[in-house]
């Protein structure tokens, strides 16, 4: 599982650079989420736009990451695939997590969509 991570706008972006967040790579996936979002920023934008596949697993992943950055910060999700996006509409995740179209809907709205 590979994650890059880098500062944009006073916020932490998290790019996932793998196609696919699944059972075979959700603990590697919370693991080195754990890592890269070690620094303090309050706002973590996580770039999801290379991932075509997410199952349960993988959906169950990305809310430990969530849950893991505590309730005084917040992870937001940018360009979900139209296969992803389904995933969190089913599931109603789309409700519990704040979604931009892209990477530049995620930082032209700042912090304000929040």
């Amino acid at each position: 599982m590979e994650l890059k991570s880098e500062e944009r706008d006073g916020a932490l972006l998290v790019s996932v650079l793998d196609e696919r967040v699944d059972a075979a790579v959700a603990i590697q996936f919370k693991d080195t989420m754990r890592e890269v979002t070690a620094t303090p920023h309050q706002r973590v934008v996580m770039d999801m736009s290379r991932i075509d596949f997410l199952d349960s697993s993988g959906l169950g992943a990305v809310v430990a990451a969530m849950k893991q950055l505590g309730p005084n910060r917040k992870l937001e999700l940018a360009g979900l695939s139209p296969t992803v996006a389904k995933v969190f509409r089913l599931t109603r995740m789309d409700t519990v997590f704040t979604i931009h179209d892209d990477l530049s809907q995620a930082f032209k709205s700042g912090v304000d969509a929040a």
